[in-house]
């Protein structure tokens, strides 16, 4: 016996067949590329948190080594030609967070060894609470230069450079020190003169600390709780200026 096949039917039953296998692929094909973004970890690729599961969460908090690759793109912007610091005491970080707007953002950090595994407990923790963090990436894709970072509210940590206004080395020389959010949690410090001296100077409206404003830091703040738990000083605290954005560990 010869079954006879609706030719409309037999139309619809192709198109489907196409758009499922269709549908397959093109999900598969997305799925090989969020793979890859986070095998490859690019800096400020916006990621979903389903694919951060499938990928494995305790994959995208994790330390490395300076490799030759990242040294080359450190070496005379952030790690100056005159650094005392050994590239060995160095760790490269994977980390995640959150925006304000609720995306996830592969985000990145230097510091030293010794305060690595404080680091990414910390910022797993603000992940895992969706603490909002605008963008953390390294400080030489801006030259290094410590105004600029602060100008993009980049959090950071890693910088051989001197404490401004003097010939001693911050922290950040030594890769203790983080500054989150900067822009937001500004330098304050007041002159002789009465007048103020803010960094950077375009967060002047956020040394006003009675103010609410987004991304604001202070002792009710989780990352003022989780760093000092961990045992870093807040510079909110200082008595002669106040560093609303930095946390620092000897």
């Amino acid at each position: 016996m010869t079954i006879k096949y609706n030719k409309l039917e037999t139309v619809a039953s192709v198109a489907t067949t196409f758009f499922i296998t269709n549908a397959t692929f093109t999900t598969t094909a997305q799925a090989k590329t969020v793979t890859k973004t986070l095998e490859l970890w690019h800096v400020g690729a916006v990621v979903s948190y389903d694919e951060v599961k499938t990928f494995g969460i305790g994959n995208c908090f994790t330390q490395h080594n300076i490799d030759n690759a990242l040294f080359k793109r450190i070496y005379g912007k952030s790690f100056k030609h005159n650094c005392t610091i050994k590239r060995t005491e160095l760790r490269y970080l994977h980390l995640l967070h959150y925006t304000i707007d609720g995306r996830i953002k592969l985000g990145e950090m230097i510091c030293h060894k010794d305060v690595a595994d404080d680091l990414i407990s910390i910022f797993r923790q603000l992940f895992d609470a969706k603490y909002p963090i605008e963008r953390m990436k390294l400080i030489d894709d801006y030259n290094a230069d410590d105004v600029t970072s602060m100008n993009h509210n980049n959090t950071t940590c890693f910088n051989y450079r001197v404490v401004a206004g003097s010939k001693k080395l911050s922290s950040h020389s030594m890769g203790k020190a983080v500054d989150i959010n900067p822009l937001y949690n500004p330098y304050v410090k007041r002159r002789a003169d009465g007048s103020y001296k803010i960094s950077p100077e375009t967060g002047r409206k956020y040394a006003n600390r009675s103010r609410n404003f987004k991304y604001k830091i202070d002792k009710d703040d989780l990352a003022y709780r989780l760093f000092t738990k961990h045992g870093f000083r807040w510079g909110g605290n200082y008595r002669s200026l106040k560093d609303y954005q930095h946390f620092e560990k000897y």
